[in-house]
């Protein structure tokens, strides 16, 4: 059992009877931790013969998605990071085009195929566009993985009608597929699979397995004895070995630094002073203690030794570090760097000199509108924060959110976090999808639902609305709608029309954040904090509701103690 992925690769190419060799191909295998993080990625390229540029634009396709796609982020999912990059070398290809003598004979200019695969974990993710081809080699069998982007105007005459840079805007297939031991992916160009049967590719691929580039370079030959007059390329690519970890070893690596005792005040623990308890729960502990080497006050967390068995719990609270790095943003907790050996199992980030937003609420029972407006915008940076790395907090709330003295606002606690990068990776590890606190929980994470930006923004509109008006907006309900249909008749509290002056067309605002199902809400936290400050058009002219609508038992309530004073009044005349 191994806990890499391992491969073989083979690889041939040679100009054939061309002047010049217009393909280019290459492979990408880094070491760990990227390995695992972003995996390996293999690309071919094939430049248009009627270009003289074809070989320039092959090139920079290649080694521009080998470099580029692992400077991206950790946190992205290989799909996002590789259309980022493939975007913006498509883009660079049209605008050499557009500069030079052929922008208006594309034919001409910086143009290619690309074939592209990342093999991550246990998927390989496919790009493709063009007519280059990759096929996958299984119990003896070639499956053709991409579709030939080519348009036939005759049985002689065609033209590409997909490339690298033809058009200002990429237009890329993607494909995603489960990868078994033993797969072989084969990736050529249209000069040798327009020659070399099926038949012959699966046996050379077979005879010599033991030397991969062998049957590449055999392959490729094949087509130039059957008198193929185009560039020859041929990339092999054999899954040797797959990560497949169980949970005993997973738990064995999360588990490899001993778990803190309880610390005291005044105590001094792997280089830090203790100097008091900020927070203690059955999950963690939070202490506040002074770094012995450059006297600095910040916070310690420390997992609960109630919880050491755990294994989700463990690799959630290990993650917490691992995301705080890689988000930059004022409104959002920042690790400390440690330059000195970790020998327990804690967390170390920026000491906030300040109270959480409950507690502020305690203290502003009825803060006015542009004080919320400015606290909620600071969140909402926060959130962006996460959201541009394809994070999802899950968990924001009062009691994870922090105002310093300056009146700088932060999210702090990422144990709840999901980052869709890190979900790729293949791991038995099984977490439940309700992490957060109910109050504030999207309506779909009860239904079982995965969460989107939209989840986050819910909570977000709760806290808006709690500090508005000191309520939720559906009370306790939330919770209590465990079906889709239950979730539909959820009545949301309309803010009442004398409550501060707020306006009717700022409640439509948090109605639409805050509705139950994730498409009516906003799909953009920035529209959101937009509508916070500048009426809606669409709910400009929109009138109140009857009070039948806002509140049905209040309506009926005051119906019933008209009726009865009426009766009353009535019985007195009588008598």
């Amino acid at each position: 059992m191994s806990s890499q992925l391992k491969i073989s690769v083979g690889q041939y190419s040679d100009k054939g009877r061309k002047k010049i060799n217009q393909d280019f191909h290459g492979i990408y295998i880094p070491d760990e931790p990227q390995l695992t993080s972003k995996g390996i990625a293999i690309a071919l390229a094939d430049g248009i013969s009627s270009s003289d540029v074809g070989q320039v634009a092959s090139e920079a396709s290649v080694t521009g998605f080998l470099d580029d796609y692992f400077c991206t982020s950790e946190a992205w999912t290989v799909k996002k990071s590789a259309l980022k990059v493939l975007a913006a070398t498509n883009s660079w290809l049209y605008s050499q085009t557009q500069q030079g003598q052929y922008r208006f004979n594309k034919d001409r200019g910086y143009v290619c195929t690309l074939s592209a695969m990342v093999i991550k974990s246990t998927t390989a993710h496919i790009f493709h566009l063009g007519d280059s081809r990759i096929y996958r080699l299984r119990d003896n069998s070639l499956e053709l993985l991409t579709k030939d982007h080519r348009l036939w105007v005759s049985e002689d005459k065609s033209y590409l009608s997909r490339a690298m840079g033809i058009h200002s805007r990429l237009e890329i297939d993607y494909d995603a597929q489960q990868v078994d031991w033993g797969d072989v992916f084969v990736f050529v160009t249209d000069g040798i699979y327009e020659l070399v049967s099926s038949r012959f590719m699966v046996d050379t691929i077979k005879k010599y397995e033991d030397d991969l580039d062998v049957a590449a370079t055999i392959i490729s030959k094949e087509a130039y004895e059957q008198g193929s007059h185009d560039n020859l390329t041929t990339q092999i690519i054999r899954i040797d070995e797959l990560p497949s970890q169980n949970v005993n070893e997973i738990h064995q690596q999360l588990t490899k630094l001993p778990f803190p005792p309880i610390l005291e005040a005044r105590m001094t623990f792997d280089g830090y002073k203790i100097i008091r308890k900020v927070y203690a729960s059955s999950r963690s502990h939070v202490y506040l203690v002074v770094d012995s080497e450059t006297d600095t006050q910040v916070i310690m967390k420390t997992p609960s030794i109630d919880l050491q068995g755990d294994t989700a719990y463990l690799e959630r609270f290990l993650m917490e570090e691992w995301i705080a790095r890689r988000i930059n943003s004022a409104n959002v907790l920042k690790p400390c760097v440690q330059t000195r050996q970790r020998n327990f199992m804690y967390i170390i980030t920026e000491f906030i000199d300040g109270q959480t937003l409950t507690q502020w609420m305690r203290d502003n029972p009825k803060p006015d509108l542009e004080t919320v407006r400015g606290i909620v915008e600071q969140i909402a940076k926060g959130l962006r924060a996460f959201h541009r790395l394809e994070m999802l907090h899950q968990d924001l709330r009062p009691e994870n959110i922090m105002i310093d003295t300056t009146g700088t606002v932060k999210i702090i606690d990422f144990g709840s976090t999901k980052v869709a990068g890190v979900a790729e990776i293949t791991t038995p590890v099984m977490q439940a999808n309700i992490l957060g606190t109910a109050q504030y929980t999207a309506p779909e994470y009860i239904l079982g639902a995965s969460g989107t930006s939209a989840s986050d923004l819910f909570s977000l509109g709760v806290i808006t609305y709690q500090m508005l008006t000191g309520k939720l907006p559906y009370g306790a309900q939330v919770v209590k709608a465990t079906t889709k249909s239950a979730q539909n008749k959820l009545n949301y509290h309309s803010i009442p029309y004398d409550h501060r002056q707020i306006p009717l067309w700022l409640d439509e605002t948090l109605k639409k954040a805050l509705f139950p199902d994730p498409y009516k809400r906003y799909t953009e936290v920035t529209e959101f904090i937009f509508d916070l400050r500048h009426p809606n058009k669409k709910f400009l002219n929109k009138t109140r509701p009857p009070l039948l609508e806002r509140d049905p038992v209040f309506f009926w309530k005051s119906v019933s103690f008209i009726l009865v004073t009426i009766i009353v009044i009535l019985l007195n005349q009588l008598l």
